[in-house]
């Protein structure tokens, strides 16, 4: 799994957040300017090619559901601290803590 694209992000936090949904239903959840059914068509296709939705056909109507939200913050979380944390989990929580985003008593729960 690779990390995605602004658009395909976007794409994802519709799709965890409706569960699952057609084309049409996921453009309505959009935010404005919605964006064209065959654009988002294309979005959701390269989703379901990098194993990141499934599209199941129920009759005449097609509904894309998501991976899991976990799954795929594993795999961006690993890739953050690979790329800008040298692979150091220990450099990510030096960073929280620099940046106060830490404190000790969280440090130590």
């Amino acid at each position: 799994m690779k990390r995605l694209t602004r658009k395909e992000e976007e794409a994802m936090k519709i799709l965890w957040k409706a569960r699952k949904g057609s084309i049409k239903e996921l453009i309505d959840l959009h935010h404005e300017p919605k964006p064209l059914y065959t654009t988002f068509s294309s979005v959701i296709r390269g989703l379901e090619e990098r194993d990141m939705s499934l599209t199941k056909a129920y009759g005449r109507t097609m509904s894309i559901i998501p991976c899991e939200k976990e799954d795929y913050r594993r795999i961006f979380m690993k890739d953050v601290v690979s790329d800008y944390f040298g692979s150091s989990y220990k450099n990510v929580v030096s960073f929280f803590i620099n940046e106060k985003k830490l404190s000790a008593g969280d440090l130590k729960r």
